[in-house]
Formats: structure tokens, sequence, C-alpha cells
């Protein structure tokens, strides 16, 4: 596409109020290449002769000679890297040289495996390899009759940690054919292992290399992953295994230009509020798709892909209906067949453009798109610059848009793209010490094989007090040759990997008097999502739901033409269990510990559909959720309280924007997602204010740990967003979104309000809390400084 002429019509348009905060050129990279050391098999040759690739890129030709010597390697490369030949090279060699040798490739997507796979079979089949490599994809949705021949027969297994960790590991026997002869561990896009289901895959491998022992093999692991500031860390982490970094990259790479848009404010005068960022992005995809532009529009959410989808749908019906049918949504809690339909519509292009949340970051091959849209700030910029580079893989130039949101990191960025554009990528946490995810893990290990005591340490210094607490709740029972599972059944099919809870609820559509299933979510999320009289978006269309059962794990959900959407309103409250770390903090303190955390769905907003006015608020009494989890609690120094009760500030009002600034600012810090984090203002039960961070997870995550030891960090952070802002109150890009004000008890008579902090306030509270800090900073660049502030 002619990006830069793009650019040009949009500054032209009646409606441009000066949205571009900033533009990037980042220029065409040439291919670097290299050829391996050790010898390629012939018939491999002519197969890459085939599909066109006469040289290796360098990081290619490394991967290529490290595995081949038995070194352990991660690969760290950008997006359309070829980093999929890194191990497919090797593998094919190796199947070349031995036919009874085996690989197992694992994706943290059933989508991401099944298009690998396909890409596999037609390189067999064009390069006449079918009697070297018979690659086969066993997952949930694998027939029942094809899964004992894929076990006796398949060279190459394409699968998912959690399919190997229900379905494969637990039935080893089975496979003693496979485990003896395994050669080859492939672990792709590894920079999506972290938080809870990194920290579980973690456990996956490690009960994974107890059964290749135990069949006597020992196989080499591959990792790719995207750039993040810790690859070989987390690799090593996730397999317990040294690794060898490779993370030059050789491959070619077409001009990308890059455009951060800030929506203007809705009333300039005032500059509280900012036009949506939702209402600008569908309009830019539009002018996008009239321009013939083959399109990808990430969302933060669920809600947000489907609303992003249903405008630029109706959008398009009254300009272009012929385009409207080339563009749908995409996003988790889809059933498979719907997913599957959506990628091969993509890759085949027959579709234009998809608004999609997350889901489609990985490297699913969906065709030759130019451009790409990001409605605001993923979380990290691993996120963005992955979502970014879906569009243009093939070499072409093209064109990211990154749209943003009326959100303190958000703002910041489109007031200082300098430290989007510089700043290095964040690192990944993961955390198998976690008590609860480290119980499941070896309950699992017991189940498949008797757990010798001398095994416990490949799972973690926590492991052996871990074991015992499972010996005494009777899960595990102690005998001379270690722990044996001492439960009937399988602990397998009680642990989710990608949550800290199994249970799940199922979306029923019930219009007509039908009833059929169409999309499910986690047990955390449905009260937030499905509670009684929400509006449910799904391909774009309103369902309301009619029952929320939450002993069956039913939303039950209806069609309806709804000219609005809605959104929950969420009370919380934290109590302090346990008190594990404190420390000082510029006159104030920290600490780090055990807490409580109980919320609750007390309400709902609705919002008209393009406008989005508040058009109704409404009342819920919802049980109750609760988990204990890590929390990290600050207290301000009593001066700095002083000071500001001195100059007639809300001191309450003052931490609230702190409270929110370093909620958005911690999953910069910590790579995790901003619903991962909670936070709570309080006095109550510490005698003095204190604002609590926790993590959103049963047992903890390790997030609200990054905070305790990173607190400087954090607040020096949170001064910068809020202070580089040119409101003059606060608004929601400063000291972020309005506080909700719950009566007590939940007063049915009593509505509920909401109050943006004080900018002034949050600003002087900070600036006081972090002095001399401040005054050093301020004595450096304005920008965020690497030796200060830094989102690694």
């Amino acid at each position: 596409m002619d990006a830069e002429g793009f650019i040009s019509r949009l500054r032209a348009q009646g409606d441009y109020e000066g949205q571009i905060a900033a533009v990037r050129v980042f220029p065409p990279r040439p291919a670097q290449f290299a050829a391996p050391a050790r010898p390629i098999a012939p018939a491999l040759l002519e197969l890459l002769r085939r599909e066109g690739i006469g040289q290796l890129y360098v990081h290619q030709a490394l991967a290529y000679d490290l595995v081949r010597a038995g070194q352990d390697v991660v690969i760290a490369t950008g997006t359309a890297s070829g980093k999929s030949l890194c191990y497919l090279l090797p593998v094919l060699q190796e199947l070349v040289e031995n036919a009874a040798s085996r690989a197992l490739c694992l994706f943290p997507t059933k989508a991401l495996a099944y298009d690998q796979l396909g890409a596999l079979e037609r390189m067999v089949t064009a390069g006449g390899l079918e009697g070297v490599a018979r690659p086969a994809c066993y997952d949930g949705d694998t027939p029942t009759h094809r899964r004992p021949g894929i076990r006796r027969n398949a060279s190459i297994l394409f699968s998912n940690p959690d399919m190997l960790h229900q379905s494969i590991l637990p039935y080893h026997a089975r496979w003693a054919g496979f485990f003896a002869g395994l050669r080859y561990v492939v672990l792709d896009e590894i920079h999506a292992y972290r938080g809870i289901f990194g920290s579980h895959v973690a456990g996956v491998v490690r009960r994974l290399l107890r059964i290749c022992h135990h069949y006597g093999s020992q196989p080499v692991f591959i990792c790719c992953s995207a750039s993040l500031a810790n690859p070989q860390e987390l690799a090593e982490k996730l397999t317990g295994r040294q690794m060898r970094l490779i993370d030059e990259d050789g491959s070619p790479r077409g001009g990308r230009w890059f455009v951060i848009w800030n929506p203007p404010w809705e009333e300039p005068t005032v500059r509280v509020f900012r036009r949506s960022g939702n209402v600008e992005a569908y309009k830019l995809l539009i002018r996008l798709l009239e321009e013939g532009a083959g399109t990808i529009a990430f969302a933060k959410a669920r809600v947000v892909a489907e609303l992003l989808y249903r405008y630029a749908r109706d959008g398009l019906e009254r300009r272009r209906p012929e385009l409207a049918r080339k563009i749908r949504p995409y996003r988790g809690g889809y059933l498979p067949v719907e997913r599957r339909q959506i990628e091969r519509a993509l890759a085949r292009g027959e579709l234009l453009a998809v608004c999609s949340t997350n889901a489609l970051e990985l490297g699913i091959d969906i065709g030759t798109l130019d451009a790409a849209i990001v409605v605001g700030f993923p979380g990290t910029l691993c996120s963005l610059w992955q979502q970014v580079g879906r569009a243009g893989r093939r070499q072409d130039e093209s064109l990211a848009i990154f749209v943003a949101y009326d959100d303190p990191v958000d703002q910041y960025l489109a007031r200082k793209p300098e430290f989007l554009f510089h700043r290095p990528v964040e690192q990944a946490i993961i955390d198998p010490q976690n008590p609860h995810i480290l119980a499941a893990q070896l309950a699992c290990a017991a189940r498949e094989l008797a757990l010798r005591r001398e095994e416990l340490s490949a799972f973690g210094p926590l492991a052996e007090a871990v074991a015992l607490e499972l010996a005494r709740a009777g899960r595990l029972r102690a005998g001379a040759n270690g722990y044996h599972y001492a439960m009937p059944g399988l602990p397998h099919h009680e642990t989710s990997l990608r949550t800290i809870s199994n249970a799940t609820y199922a979306i029923v559509d019930i219009s007509g008097g039908r009833e059929e299933v169409i999309g499910q979510v986690d047990s955390i999320s449905a009260p937030e999502l499905v509670y009684p009289q929400a509006i449910y978006l799904h391909q774009g269309e309103s369902y309301i739901v009619r029952q929320l059962d939450l002993e069956a794990r039913l939303a039950r959900v209806e069609r309806i033409d709804a000219d609005y959407y809605t959104q929950p309103l969420l009370w919380s409250e934290c109590r302090v269990e346990k008190e594990v770390l404190s420390g000082e903090l510029h006159g104030g303190k920290r600490f780090f510990g055990e807490v409580a955390v109980r919320w609750q769905t007390v309400g709902f907003r609705k919002f008209k559909f393009h406008t989005m006015e508040l058009i109704g608020q409404t009342r819920l009494e919802l049980p109750a959720q609760q988990i204990r989890t890590a929390g990290c609690w600050l207290m301000p120094p009593a001066e700095a309280l002083q000071v500001l009760r001195a100059a007639g500030h809300d001191v309450f009002e003052a931490a609230a924007g702190v409270r929110n600034l370093l909620a958005v600012a911690l999953p910069a810090l910590a790579m995790c997602d901003r619903y991962d984090i909670g936070g709570v203002v309080d006095s109550a039960q510490f005698g003095a204010l204190t604002i609590v961070l926790y993590d959103r997870y049963e047992g903890g995550m390790g997030y609200a740990r990054h905070a305790y030891e990173h607190a400087e960090q954090l607040l020096q952070l949170a001064y910068e967003l809020v202070r580089s802002c040119e409101c003059e109150r606060g608004c929601p890009g400063c000291v972020g979104p309005p506080n909700l004000r719950v009566p007590v008890h939940h007063d049915p008579d009593v509505a509920y309000t909401y109050k943006i902090p004080d900018k002034v306030a949050t600003i002087a509270l900070l600036r006081d809390w972090l002095e001399p800090a401040v005054v050093r900073a301020s004595a450096a660049d304005d920008g965020l400084r690497a030796s200060s502030v830094s989102l690694r």
C-alpha cells in the first residue's frame, strides 16, 4: 500500500483535528545470509530450493548447527523471520538419518499448531519426503479413532501444553515408543508462556523430562520467542536447561510506517475527556478497507473487538455494502469451528479485515495484510510489536496505527513517542513456585510415576515442603521410594494450565426455545461479563443475559435488537493476612505479604452504541468472590500527607490517583495484563493511609512481589505519567478513570457516584514522597531515563 499517501489523505479529511501525534518510518532491511557448517541432506536442499530458499538467514544457519550439535537453544527474532525453519530443518535432518527418531512440537494455541502442521505437510508432499517425515496433530479436536495410529506412527507430533498435560503424560505407557525415540522438543512462541500459563508449563516440562528419562531419552530443546528482554532466562526457567541465545535477526523486512493517533478532546477548552478511541479506530478501519488495504485491528478486550466489528460493519453497510461482508470479529470464547473458519477465510483472502483480541497476535498464517491498527496499548511493548508485525509479512511496505485510549500509559506514549520507539521490550515473568500451581504439578507428576525425593529439586526449592503438605492432606502417600498419588482418578483433569481454577461457564443461546452453546468464559470473569441483563456481544450480534446460573455454571442468553452495550460496576476490598517482607521507601514504608481479596459485581451501566452516551445504571445483587493472593502495600510518608492536608487537599483523593497510576504502571514493569492486578486505598486496617496492589489470582503470580522489589521505580513511572499530562485538574489520561464510590452496604436508595481524583494533589503526593529522587530526575532529561525509569 501507499502508506505515505494514505497518511496525507487522512490529514486532508474534513474531520481531521490533529489526531496524528507522531509518525515514524522504519526503512527496509536487507537479508543477511550464512551457510551452516554441518551438512544438510541433498533431499532437504532440494526441498528448500522448491520452497524458493536458496540460502539460510544467519539465525537459521546458527540454529541448525547448534541444535545438530546437541545444544539447547532459544531463538528470539522478529515476526516473519523464518523461526519455523530453525526447528524444522534439524528435525527433518534427524529423521533422514534416523527413522526411529521423534520430535514433539508444542504451541500455545491449537490454531498455531494446525497452521504449522499444514505448512509442513505441504512441504513434505512437495519434496517427496512422505517416507521420511510423518507429521500429525494431536489435540482435543483429534478424532478418537485416529489417535492410536498417531501414537504408533507420527514422527513429528504437533500439540499444545494442555494436551501434553491432560492426555499424553498421564497415559505415557501408550506413548512408550514415542518417548523412547524423542530427540527434539520444540517450544514455540514462548513469550506467550508467562503468568499462570507459563508457570504451569514449567511444571509440565519437568514432568515431560521425567517421562523421557524413564524411557531412556534426553531430548534437545528448541525454543522460539518474539523479542523479549529476557528470552534466555525465560527459556531456562521453562525447561530447567542452560540455553544458548540466538538473537541476531538475518531476515529482510519491508518498510513500515508507524502512526500514533491520539483522539482529540471532546471539549478543547475544558480538556477532561478525549473522544472514544474505539470510534476513532473503526473510522480508520473503514478508510483502510475503502482503499483496499487488508487490515487487522487489535483490541484489548473481547467486547471491544465485537464493538469495532459492529461499528465498522454498520458503517460499511451504509457506504460500501460489498465490503461489510469481508470483515469478521475474532476472539477467545468462540467455539473452535468458528475460529478455524475465520482463520481459513483470512488465509485464503476471502476476508479483507478482522477485528481481533490478542488471540491472533501469534504467528498464524493469516495471509498478506497491509495494515495493523492497535487500539489501546496492549500492556507490553512485546505485544505491541507482535501485533504491528502481523502486517507487511511479505517484505512489502506496511502501515501500523496505534490509537491511544484516554488512559495514563496510552497518553504518555502519545506525548512521549520516543519512549515507544527507543525503549527495550519487557521481561516475561513466571512463578513456578506458586504453591497452588506447584501442588497441582506435583500431584500430576506423582500420578504419572512415583515421585522420588531426589526428583523434587527439579521442581524448585519449595517442592519438598509442598509435597509434605500434600501428604498431610492425604493427596500423596509417602513411601520408601518416594511419593505416590493417593486419590482416585486423575488430578490432571482438575488442573487447567490457563487459570488457577479449572471451572468455566457455558454461554447458551436460548433464542426461539432452542439451546445452543455459543461460547464460554472462565469462572472468575463470568460475574463481570455475563451478569443478569448484561449485553453479551457475539459475532457482532447482541444477546441479553436472561440468567446466570452459578450452580450449573451456565449463562442463558437471548438474541435482542439492542442499541446499547453494558459495563459492569465492581466493588472490592483487600485485607492483609500475613506480612512477609518490609522495607523503607523514601520516608514511607513498603510491605509484601499474603492478602485476602473480595470483589463483587454490584451493578452495571448502559451506553449507547457509537455515541457512548450513558443511558442507564442498574444495581445487581450477585455473591462476592474471594481469593487469597499476594499483595504489596505502600504507606506514604506521614510528613507528605501533613503537607497535603495543610494545602487543603483531600489525601484520599491523592492516594486514589496514585493507586490508579500504579495499577497502570505495574503491567508495563511486570509484563502482565492490566486485569491481572487490582488495587485499593485503605486506612482502617493499617492505622495510616495505605495503597494496596494485589495479584488477581489465587496464591499470586509474582506481580505484587515485583511491585515490592521495584517500588521506587514504580512510583517514579507513576510520577512521569501524571506530571506530563496537559490537563489542569485531572483526566482519565493521567490520574485514571473516575473512582466508583460504593454506598456502605450497597444501600439501594443511594446512587453510585464517580469522581476523577485530584491531579494536583496526586502530583504533590508523589513529588513529596519521591524527594530527592524527583529532583535528581528532573535535573536530567524530561523523558523517561534508562537510569531511573525503564519498562524492563
